[in-house]
């Protein structure tokens, strides 16, 4: 049996190669190579350089062609390849500054010059951060900071620094962030960046961690100092940064009118002044200036700078997540003025790019964490690598083998022992939701007290308070979270965690994730229109920002997916008419 499944592999791998080296050449064969007139053979690299930066955004394919086929592998080709990796990565044609930044990488890899390869990563970093591409960032990042580390070269630590902790606020990996913004704060005066644009953008950066964290007087205090450097060195776009970033912290404080006078000082910047890369600036203003009038209940206003940014964004710029957040902020004022055909073309815009965002996120954190624990994993390589060298070939084959046949013989086994083990599921959950409905809900006024340093009286109320908002369904409001239901019952979140915890015996996310999944059960049950609904629709209307958390908290309840409870459901109802 083995010797058949072998031969059977190495016949698919044969075919799989030859296939792919067909087709490889078939493309190939087709792509008409970028001929270089003679004219370019004896440019140097400094005219090609110039010809290329003239006639940018034009045809300039054949200045490149020239200027990257240079045979020439001296560093200081590497520094021209550089150049342009920067001057394209200022245009944002950022595939074209990875083609060169790659040159860079490879000559400066060949001839061992660690700071022109250093600045060469960090680059590269830079420009996979500016794409999204957050995996690939870190690869960059974390390569350019070891060099820099053995290098000396704390300016080009701080600088790559200041990329990565942006990549790890994205990604919530905050205490991390925090940890490396304080480390660059106490050595920024060990590099030469004191009270120049570079100072200011450690400042931008850090507060970014700030914010996260909600370290608002931190983000203040960073802001002025930032402002007073940026006007002293007339630094515009700092400037403009950093009056987005006090706008931000007084939005978050619900100082909406001073928010906004900054926000419209950031506005005025960005429109009289020629600022690179207008992206992020331009989003965030008008994110955080429509959030102002969408909280004042201006909701023509709010919609008006929403559709600002989305109206003129190209498809590849909707994955991002200031944009991802601009949707469902229009979904909401569409919602406040009653508008729900608008409210559900927006909010189904939401999940459907806040689905492939959570995805690419994922990825991310788990490259985070391989990276956090590659020391000690490579310990572990080290005493046991020749014994894996020794017997990996057979080791490997023999278990995709024996795995392979396993399979065979189980998987059948398996999947009829699966759908009777759902479908046992199914019966007694109908049943338990059939014995909840037949009994009547008894209400006590009696309170166990626990050690809680909170007053009977008080716990009582707030108890009686949670009971109200449990029969008016605040639990299916998507922004309903602790500190808002805080609010609702007039006490303040710290407590009210205290209460659950102890007399509801559950946390808070759990709390609500059971008050939901409890109400969509009995819902589906009774409700056959509901039953029609997509699985989307049903996880919106319930509270869920998206189709993956509902299936993930109802599977974890259940024990089935959603979707088969409601096939289910429907062969139950068939079977009684």
């Amino acid at each position: 049996m083995i010797s058949f499944v072998k031969r059977c592999i190495a016949r698919h791998l044969l075919l799989y190669v030859f296939a792919s080296v067909f087709l490889l050449t078939k493309i190939y064969g087709q792509q008409q190579p970028t001929v270089i007139p003679d004219s370019m053979q004896n440019k140097t690299t400094e005219e090609l350089i110039e010809l290329i930066k003239k006639t940018y955004p034009g045809e300039i394919g054949v200045y490149e062609k020239a200027l990257l086929d240079n045979q020439n592998l001296e560093i200081h080709i590497a520094e021209k390849y550089y150049e342009m990796g920067r001057f394209f990565y200022d245009k944002e044609a950022y595939l074209k500054s990875l083609k060169f930044l790659d040159q860079a990488i490879l000559i400066a890899k060949a001839k061992k010059e660690l700071k022109q390869l250093g600045k060469a990563y960090s680059l590269k970093g830079h420009v996979y951060l500016r794409e999204g591409h957050d995996q690939q960032a870190l690869d960059a990042y974390y390569a350019a900071i070891d060099i820099a580390i053995t290098t000396g070269d704390i300016d080009r630590e701080m600088i790559t620094k200041s990329g990565l902790i942006i990549v790890l606020t994205r990604m919530n990996q905050l205490d991390k962030a925090l940890e490396i913004s304080e480390h660059m704060i106490q050595n920024i005066y060990l590099t030469s960046f004191v009270n120049s644009e570079n100072h200011v953008r450690i400042y931008t950066t850090i507060n970014d961690v700030y914010l996260a964290k909600e370290m608002y007087d931190k983000v203040l205090q960073y802001a002025d100092e930032g402002i007073e450097i940026s006007k002293s060195i007339d630094f515009k776009a700092g400037l403009l940064d950093l009056y987005i970033k006090k706008g931000m912290v007084f939005y978050h404080q619900k100082n909406y009118n001073k928010a906004l006078d900054y926000l419209i000082k950031s506005e005025k910047i960005l429109a009289a002044e020629d600022i690179e890369n207008k992206f992020f600036p331009t989003v965030n203003i008008n994110y955080f200036m429509a959030s102002c009038y969408y909280q004042q209940q201006k909701y023509n206003q709010a919609i008006t700078y929403a559709r600002k940014s989305i109206d003129t964004l190209k498809e590849s710029d909707k994955n991002k997540e200031p944009v991802i957040q601009l949707h469902l902020l229009l979904a909401n004022c569409y919602r406040a003025k009653k508008d729900y055909k608008q409210a559900l073309f927006w909010n189904d815009e939401y999940v459907r790019l806040n689905k492939y965002y959570q995805i690419h996120k994922d990825k991310t954190v788990n490259k985070i964490y391989k990276k956090e624990t590659l020391q000690l994993e490579s310990q572990i390589d080290v005493l046991q690598s020749e014994m894996i060298e020794e017997n990996k070939t057979n080791y490997v084959t023999n278990s995709i083998l024996i795995t392979i046949c396993l399979l065979l013989v189980s998987i059948v086994g398996i999947y009829f022992k699966k759908q009777q083990n759902s479908k046992n599921t199914f019966v007694q959950l109908v049943e338990k939701i059939d014995q909840l409905e037949a009994k009547e809900t008894v209400k006590s006024g009696k309170i166990f007290t626990k050690e809680l340093n909170i007053d009977d009286q008080k716990v009582n109320d707030i108890l009686h308070k949670l009971e109200k908002l449990e029969e008016q369904e605040y639990f299916l409001k998507s922004d309903c979270n602790l500190r808002g239901m805080a609010k609702k019952v007039k006490s303040n979140a710290t407590y009210l965690s205290k209460i659950i915890s102890t007399y509801k015996m559950k946390n808070f996310n759990e709390y609500i994730n059971d008050l939901r999944i409890e109400y969509v059960l009995r819902r589906l049950k009774k409700d056959k229109k509901f039953r029609s609904f997509s699985i989307k629709s049903i996880a919106s209307e319930i509270g869920y920002k998206s189709d993956n958390s509902f299936t993930k908290h109802f599977r974890a309840k259940t024990g089935i997916n959603p979707s088969y409870y409601i096939k289910n459901l429907e062969k139950l109802a068939t079977e009684y008419t």
